[in-house]
């Protein structure tokens, strides 16, 4: 799996269901809100289809995107943030999220917006690493 422009992405030591499990848990305890979780693999079954295990959460919070879409009301179309956790054709778990600054910088939101995209780089960080990483979870 190459890089993809704009996105992070990481490799988990958990298979597809129990990062999402982690990363569910470790972003309510952080004070977020899991607006949707979509089973995209159980999409394509019900349609008669065959993908790997694919999960794609939607979450935030509004102190963290309001005061982007504040700068420019555009970011809206890429907020609330997601994370799609797959498992990819070598059977390793991957979870990737769009980098908030790249975010930030396609809507042109400037200097103004990287005390908050830096907040949720770091935010991020720290999720993924309770998503994928062994230990108490």
């Amino acid at each position: 799996m190459g890089e993809v422009p704009g996105l992070i992405m990481q490799a988990s030591e958990h298979d597809v269901d129990e990062t999402v499990r982690r990363f569910r848990a470790a972003a309510e305890e952080a004070g977020l809100r899991i607006f949707a979780d979509i089973d995209h693999g159980r999409g394509a079954a019900d349609a008669g289809m065959v993908l790997r295990p694919t999960r794609l959460l939607i979450f935030g919070h509004p102190r963290g995107g309001t005061p982007l879409m504040q700068l420019e009301q555009t970011i809206g179309i890429d907020l609330p943030l997601k994370v799609l956790v797959w498992q990819d054709e070598g059977g390793t778990t991957r979870i990737a999220h769009p980098d908030p600054r790249a975010l930030a910088e396609r809507h042109g939101l400037g200097a103004a917006s990287r005390p908050v995209t830096d907040a949720i780089a770091q935010g991020m960080t720290q999720l993924l690493a309770a998503a994928t990483r062994s230990g108490p979870g």
